[in-house]
């Protein structure tokens, strides 16, 4: 039989239950996106992470209902721009600046409104300065919603701590309710179109809302059944000192570790950030371990955190960290300034750290053709038991 050589080794497989990536690998490199885009306004670099994103969702996502959110995230993000734009049109911004394209009649405000201004000038810088600051958010959204394309809700359930169950179930039902309503309507218009009715406008609608409806009233119905015959909700005596104890480890570790991220994602709390993350989040993991001795359940077939997980993990927090450095390194060219009015360079270092975010498109096993709906029902399954 001959050897399989180093380059088949690497070659990423056809994805099967059995060596499926670890939902929450995608997260992590998500996060790790969505990290980099935080700390730059430069535009050249926020789109490059737009396009690296985009790029490894179009590769490795499946049909799955949840895998079609990321266009609903992409039209979220260009909505927010738009907004951020209009009201830096209307409202103005504080950097002013001196390129005047238009001048809007200016309405009068109250005295208590002071520092407020409805219409005037505006400037090329304050638009400018206003589709940065609306990119990036645009950025993080987009982030997260290819974490949500690429990682399956039911698979991400299964991996939680036994203290995080009930709140898991019941994300992941918010998260597959809206798909899934969408694809109904899909499916529910298609079926007025071969009956030769209308499927657009308002009459259409009303006609297909209430068959969807019910359909989604029926699932909920199924899915409470199933849960409560698998004794969801059951939770085993613990005395009460460990429950106080659990309580506060997992609020005080959590709030650590808000508190902490905030510090690293901001540039004036990164001396606090570190420690702060570090010591909630050993609280927390404390806390969820303490936590998981009310709930004890068992997993079939869990998953594994194999060397694909962490290559896709890695490369999320190789583009956060050399987004980071380069932010120290060179912070005008991460942040570059809209007064004056000059246009943006891309950062060579911190845009070869991004493009390692697109390591999951080479590593990550291939959606297998056709097998979308199987691993849907699959998924599903897992994740209720």
């Amino acid at each position: 039989m001959p050897r399989s050589t180093g380059a088949g080794r690497l070659r990423a497989p056809v994805a099967h239950r059995s060596n499926a990536l670890h939902a929450g690998a995608w997260w992590l490199w998500a996060l790790g996106l969505a990290t980099g885009a935080s700390r730059t306004t430069n535009p050249l670099l926020l789109g490059l992470v737009v396009a690296v994103a985009g790029y490894v969702v179009a590769a490795r996502r499946t049909d799955a209902p949840w895998a079609r959110a990321f266009g609903f995230f992409l039209v979220l993000g260009a909505v927010v721009v738009a907004v951020r734009v209009l009201f830096a049109l209307l409202l103005g911004s504080p950097i002013g600046g001196t390129t005047v394209l238009v001048t809007l009649p200016e309405v009068p405000l109250p005295d208590w409104l002071a520092g407020v201004r409805l219409g005037g000038r505006v400037t090329a810088e304050a638009l400018y300065f206003a589709f940065c600051d609306g990119l990036r958010l645009a950025a993080l959204l987009i982030c997260l919603g290819a974490a949500n394309a690429l990682a399956d809700p039911a698979r991400l359930l299964k991996s939680l701590p036994g203290a995080l169950y009930e709140m898991g179930v019941a994300v992941v039902v918010a998260m597959q309710f809206a798909p899934r309503l969408v694809a109904d309507l899909v499916r529910m218009r298609a079926a007025q179109r071969l009956r030769g009715r209308a499927d657009r406008g308002a009459r259409s609608l009303v006609r297909v809302a209430r068959p969807v409806l019910e359909g989604a009233l029926e699932r909920s119905v199924a899915l409470a059944a199933a849960m409560d015959a698998r004794g969801y909700g059951r939770t085993a005596a613990v005395p009460n000192g460990v429950r106080r104890a659990t309580n506060a480890l997992l609020l005080g570790g959590l709030l650590g570790v808000c508190v902490g991220s905030y510090g690293l994602l901001s540039a004036e709390g990164a001396g606090f950030g570190l420690p702060l993350l570090l010591v909630g989040a050993v609280a927390a993991a404390v806390g969820l371990w303490l936590g998981g001795r009310r709930s004890p359940r068992t997993r079939y077939r869990p998953d594994r955190w194999g060397a694909r997980a962490w290559l896709v993990a890695g490369a999320g927090a190789v583009v956060a960290t050399g987004v980071i450095l380069a932010a120290r390194a060179d912070p005008g060219a991460l942040a570059p300034s809209a007064v004056p009015l000059t246009a943006p360079t891309l950062p060579l270092g911190a845009a070869c750290a991004v493009l390692v975010g697109l390591l999951p498109a080479l590593v990550a096993p291939v959606p297998a053709p056709g097998g979308a709906a199987r691993g849907t029902r699959d998924g599903r399954g897992e994740g209720a038991a």
